[in-house]
């Protein structure tokens, strides 16, 4: 399966396309602290990989709590 034909969140989407796929993914970078202020801003052209590498963050462990949104979004 190519980036083009995937459905939901992976690690190779833009930031910008992550927070343009749900109105909700601000609040989970956020609850991993990427990007809730000032001095810790992402780039919305960084891919979420590269935005998980600068900050430590497990991006697989990112990307399940990005499409537990979509998941909820169905019930």
């Amino acid at each position: 399966m190519t980036e083009s034909t995937k459905t939901g969140f992976y690690k190779e989407m833009t930031v910008g396309e992550a927070m343009a796929l749900h109105p909700e993914a601000g609040l989970v970078f956020s609850s991993y602290h990427l990007g809730g202020c000032s001095h810790c801003s992402i780039n919305e052209l960084e891919t979420v990989e590269q935005v998980c590498m600068g900050y430590g963050v497990e991006v697989e462990v990112l990307i399940d709590s990005l499409n537990n949104l979509l998941e909820d979004s169905e019930d």
